[in-house]
């Protein structure tokens, strides 16, 4: 038994004095480790402040980075992207905000046997990534079935107006939205699923929901986008109700601070940039780091908004 193990624990050994040994000897030759982050977009304001968090973890720890995005944010120019990388850019660490779509995994899990992979703001199952820093999406939807429940009373009707079905993610908010919300003796009494969350097509599905269920009480959207969109669909039709959201947009807070809804949950995806920096160094010093790490989901009510829409303002100027 124990002969059988030794070759495995000499590699690991292996494997770990050169990864510690390359750090030392770039300390010594002032060379700055280099972290490569590759974002779907930064045609958002998430996006933009996953950027912001991911620039302060590269100055608070002396990291040679760069952010980077595929031109057009499809999953074909992500592959594109992270292909480019993998030749020309010969990172310590790559940082990924992966479409969350299978398709992603077979380039992946290829990169992440020879280069350490995290994973930010979505996760896929990947056998070698190092580490997924992020947001516990159950969690999130449950927060936000607790927090719609409270604004509400038992037999109240409520809708979920969704994304992409094939997305994890959204399912993931959905299912813990779902169990709080019939705990607490709210009807969910319709889902949609909106592969567009344009302003059109959420309209036209908000309308459709509102003519049928015109007692309806409130909406969970499983992303802001989709949340701001919702929230005009029934202001058009003269209403006004409680709507959830996910990422604590400056848009959305203002709704807040303005009375037009209660409050909202929010990601962080500030705290998930930076911390997936932070990460990468623990991981080119050698140190072990955990394989989730939570970057925590708040709840955004009147109380709180200001302060919150003052830090955005000032990390998105």
């Amino acid at each position: 038994m124990k002969k059988g193990k030794i070759p495995f624990l000499i590699v690991v050994s292996i494997f770990v004095v050169v990864i510690i040994g390359g750090f030392i000897a770039k300390s010594l030759m002032g060379e700055k480790p280099r972290v490569v982050v590759v974002l779907r977009t930064l045609d958002h304001e998430y996006w933009e402040t996953i950027k912001a968090g991911v620039e302060k973890g590269f100055r608070d720890f002396g990291i040679d980075g760069e952010v980077i995005t595929s031109p057009d944010g499809t999953k074909e120019g992500q592959i594109k992207l992270l292909e480019k990388v993998y030749k020309e850019k010969n990172p310590d660490v790559l940082i990924v905000a992966p479409e969350d779509l299978p398709d992603l995994i077979p380039t992946l899990e290829r990169f992440s046997k020879e280069i350490p992979l995290i994973l930010i703001s979505a996760n896929l199952d990947l056998k070698n990534k190092v580490s997924y820093v992020g947001t516990d999406n159950v969690d999130l939807g449950e927060k936000a079935g607790v927090f719609l429940a409270s604004q509400l009373q038992p037999g109240d009707k409520v809708a979920i107006i969704g994304g992409d079905a094939a997305h994890t993610v959204f399912n993931d908010r959905i299912s813990g939205a779902k169990v709080k919300l019939e705990n607490a003796g709210i009807d969910v009494v319709v889902e949609e699923r909106v592969l567009l969350d344009d302003a059109k097509t959420v309209n036209k599905t908000m309308t459709k929901v509102l003519r049928d269920y015109p007692d309806l009480k409130g909406v969970i959207a499983t992303h802001d986008t989709m949340a701001l969109n919702v929230i005009n669909a029934i202001e058009e039709q003269g209403l006004n109700m409680p709507v959830t959201g996910a990422d604590g947009t400056t848009d959305l807070i203002e709704l807040i601070e303005a009375d037009t809804i209660p409050g909202t949950v929010a990601q962080n995806p500030y705290d998930m940039g930076y911390l997936s920096v932070e990460t990468a160094l623990k991981v080119i010093k050698g140190e072990s780091v955990e394989k989730f790490i939570d970057a925590g989901v708040d709840i955004i009510i009147k109380g709180n908004a200001e302060e919150r829409l003052d830090f955005l303002n000032g990390i998105l100027k």
